[in-house]
């Protein structure tokens, strides 16, 4: 379905929305103060090797030191062992260590795989790319691949013929001394699909002047410092857009229109009758009332039009999210409302998982369902409403306790992570103690500080709807306490104590 693109640019954010059929089904944001640092490249000094975990912590020049596993080093080429039974030869990886390939105060290249997240640093790899909007280009590897996302075998023959033969001819130039580079392997990207060979030719050139810059740079780069930086938010996301499903394109800003204008034409000019630049009066995230789409993606809560509702709750080791029928009491039987709530749940739920950015794995608890069929749908729904998302997902079948297990890849911060703060009032718990809770606790401290410091009265500091019930609904209890120790207590409230706050002061 075609798709829309609302992009809102100020001096400390970028947001950009997408839209289709007037409902927002993602949102990207990136601030100045926390620009995205995947596909950046560094020259990185190791401080830490850790050969029980065979990772290694690394210093990049951000606040925290970055991850590098065993798994991202370059390997070496594989080992080639003679099969006993029939000669042929087969291949094996070398079995590494860690300590033997790093050791601290090393200095290495490495690139941003992944944004710190949370209490993470980032994840890195040695294995460095560059992208374009065809292709990654890989210096390291002399390889041609094809994205997996196009399916026609015939399509990705072609494709892989046509880089193969254009990659050669460079190889040729190479060897006739036009360039000190040698030839490298691509990944052929999903938006190549359909495209003609010169667009390729171009993105070849232009992705093997930009790795000569960056060999260029490894020369005299110092520890700790950027050799190549990725581009902004709304060049990237220029540079991958899928063409067949954009309809339109819309900036508010004049100088980010001009920038993206002068990109389309250079790289991706099929854009060029599609994008313009938002003049209306009201702001551009009031059209299809994004501002409230997001405030509504920081909730708990989601309400379905049927009037069952998801319960969504992010963890650090992973989200959960619980189906429920609510008001929606069906109109046939039980079997049946439980099942169009969670057909309906699921395709809620894939949108919620792009609209937040939800990653890692996802635990998700549909009502329980007796019919075979019935859960088969189900997840076939889940299935098709997570194909229009472009982050990696993978889906279990349904467990024996009636909950769905998956993943979606994780490379940047969840939309709430990245907007919200820890709670002061409640400390990350999610919720607070109740009032009576608090005086029932404040009790407890009276009578411990009545008998190991005795005193002549007690004087209760707290906030006022504590004061309050104590005051008003409780002034009984409090009267009986006061019996029990013989003295009389005062209370004070306080506007800057939260609820669960309070001092008992000894007079």
């Amino acid at each position: 379905m075609p798709e829309e693109l609302l992009i809102n640019v100020t001096p400390r954010e970028t947001r950009i929305a997408i839209v289709e059929n007037g409902v927002v089904q993602e949102l990207v944001v990136e601030r100045t103060s926390r620009r995205g640092l995947v596909g950046n490249v560094y020259c990185g000094k190791v401080v830490r090797v850790l050969p029980g975990m065979q990772s290694a912590f690394v210093e990049i020049g951000i606040e925290r030191a970055a991850f590098l596993h065993l798994s991202d080093l370059l390997q070496k080429p594989k080992q080639q062992t003679a099969d006993d039974k029939n000669g042929d030869t087969i291949s094996e990886p070398p079995e590494e260590d860690i300590t033997k390939l790093l050791r601290p105060g090393q200095t290495i290249f490495v690139q941003v795989i992944k944004d710190p997240i949370g209490t993470k640093g980032a994840r890195l790899t040695t294995q460095l790319t560059v992208a374009s909007r065809y292709l990654v280009l890989m210096p390291d590897v002399a390889h041609i691949g094809v994205s997996q996302k196009i399916e026609s075998q015939e399509e990705k023959k072609r494709l892989k013929d046509l880089v193969v033969g254009l990659s050669n001819r460079e190889s040729n130039r190479e060897s006739n001394g036009e360039s000190s580079e040698s030839s490298h392997g691509f990944i052929i990207r999903t938006a190549a699909e359909g495209v003609e060979d010169q667009k390729f030719s171009s993105d070849i050139k232009f992705l093997t002047k930009l790795w000569d810059s960056i060999e260029q740079s490894k020369s005299t780069a110092k520890e700790r410092t950027i050799l190549h930086e990725d581009l902004t938010l709304l060049l990237r996301t220029l540079r991958d857009i899928d063409i067949a499903n954009i309809d339109r394109i819309r900036i508010d800003s004049r100088e980010s229109y001009a920038r993206a204008c002068c990109f389309i034409e250079q790289f991706v000019p099929e854009l060029v009758d599609k994008i313009e630049l938002y003049t209306g009066e009201h702001p551009i995230f009031d059209l299809y009332s994004v501002e409230d789409e997001i405030q509504k993606a920081l909730e708990r809560t989601v309400q379905l039009k049927s009037g069952g509702y998801l319960v969504i709750d992010q963890t650090e080791a992973m989200t959960t999210i619980d189906v429920n029928t609510g008001a929606f009491v069906g109109h046939r039987n039980l079997e049946e409302t439980i099942f169009k709530t969670n057909l309906e749940a699921a395709t809620a739920l894939a949108r919620q998982l792009r609209l937040r950015n939800l990653g890692g794995i996802i635990i998700i608890d549909f009502i329980d369902m007796k019919i075979t069929e019935h859960k088969q749908q189900v997840l076939k729904t889940l299935e098709k409403a997570l194909i229009k998302d472009t982050v990696r997902t993978n889906i279990s079948e349904v467990s024996s306790l009636g909950l769905v297990e998956m993943t979606r890849k994780r490379t940047r911060e969840s939309l709430e992570h990245l907007l919200c703060e820890k709670c002061p009032v409640c400390n990350e718990r999610g919720s607070i103690k109740s009032i009576e809770s608090v005086y029932l606790e404040i009790f407890r401290e009276i009578i411990r500080s009545e008998r190991a410091y005795g005193g002549q009265k007690f004087l209760v500091m707290a906030a006022s709807q504590v004061v309050e019930m104590l005051q008003d609904e409780s002034s009984f209890m409090v009267a009986e306490l006061e019996e029990f120790i013989g003295k009389p207590i005062q209370f004070k409230s306080d506007p800057l104590y939260t609820q669960e706050q309070y001092d008992v002061v000894l007079m």
